[in-house]
């Protein structure tokens, strides 16, 4: 074998080599692609998704099926490049930065537990949503979401306490309990009292001064609700708030007589808020091409993905533009009657 020729295999099986090796590398990507859907007005795990007790419920049919974003990569899970390039390729896939999902100096597991509390918040607005739909009368209240390790609230307070009172004023917002705490001067002590295992407790705890001097206790809070019966979800370790809106769905269809969908399988995705609002979510493609894999022939779709969504419609579903969960009640009643305007997503 001449030099010449040596020298060209030599360099080929290199190039071959770094080539392969560069493929395993990880980077900082995640793909993104199909999940599972589950029917909010069928079973998870031989149990209802939504199971309600005290309240009569209805006979449904059909499918009113939540949609799911799978991925892959992450913190500690990065993903080789030829998993990437593959992932490219295939038009039911997408392939993003790695901090559009897990934000700097997050770990998966930080993402989890966010995604789980996000849930948890995402279930209780999305049974407010439906009894506001449905008229039902219920209570808001203000309960601590989240308690920062090292401040005075540590030890003291229980994730779930509801906040009745603080400093003797009763509590309806969270902004009546931010604007007592900055009242104090950091030291001085802020009684609270929290309905906790079904009694009132009275906790006094002292302030401290926050990074930007203003004296706070160390809890988050949200806005939680006191409903006048027990509505339960059961959907396993789906994470995020992206199902509300089907959720709430689901809870109308079984508190209200007759079949919502009258047997059409119909898929959905958006956030909700108590008032009934829907908003955008990520992952839109992907959770298309679930609901179509499923069966769905129907994709309610909040507004503000629809110029996303149109771009990438799975053949065999029809797109339904929806603001609020009134809208998508008509919607899906205007669509089983087949009465009634039925608004889609605008083409371009």
């Amino acid at each position: 074998m001449s030099r010449r020729a040596l020298t060209l295999m030599v360099a080929g099986f290199l190039t071959l080599t770094l080539a392969l090796v560069g493929a395993l590398l990880p980077v900082p990507y995640v793909v993104l692609s199909p999940g599972p859907t589950e029917n909010t007005i069928g079973e998870f795990g031989g149990k209802p998704v939504i199971s309600i007790e005290g309240r009569p419920t209805y006979p449904t049919d059909g499918k009113l099926s939540l949609v799911t974003v799978a991925y892959q990569g992450g913190p500690g899970t990065r993903i080789d490049l030829f998993s990437a390039l593959r992932g490219w390729i295939d038009p039911t896939i997408a392939v993003v930065p790695e901090e559009t999902i897990f934000p700097p100096a997050t770990t998966a597991k930080e993402v989890e537990e966010q995604n789980t509390q996000e849930m948890t918040g995402s279930q209780d607005d999305a049974t407010a949503a439906a009894l506001t739909e449905l008229k039902i009368p219920y209570t808001s209240v203000v309960t601590v979401n989240s308690i920062e390790k090292g401040l005075p609230a540590d030890g003291r307070f229980k994730n779930g306490d509801e906040i009745v009172s603080v400093d003797g004023t009763q509590v309806a917002e969270r902004e009546t309990v931010s604007t007592t705490v900055r009242r104090h001067k950091a030291g001085e002590r802020v009684s609270f009292v929290v309905r906790r295992g079904g009694r009132n407790v009275t906790v006094d705890v002292p302030t401290t001064a926050g990074k930007d001097g203003t004296p706070i206790v160390g809890i988050t809070m949200r806005v939680g609700y006191r409903f006048p019966f027990t509505v339960k979800i059961n959907v396993g370790d789906v994470g995020g708030p992206s199902a509300g809106m089907m959720f709430s769905l689901g809870i109308v269809d079984k508190l209200t007589p007759g079949s919502m969908t009258g047997g059409t399988s119909i898929a959905g995705t958006g956030t909700i808020t108590s008032e009934g609002d829907v908003g955008a979510i990520g992952g839109i493609q992907q959770k298309m091409v679930g609901a179509r894999k499923a069966g769905a022939t129907v994709f309610l779709t909040p507004a503000d993905n629809c110029a996303e969504a149109v771009r990438a419609i799975p053949d065999g579903l029809r797109l339904v533009k929806v603001d609020t969960l009134h809208e998508a009640v008509r919607a899906v009643e205007a669509i089983r009657t087949r009465t009634g305007p039925v608004p889609s997503c605008p083409a371009g």
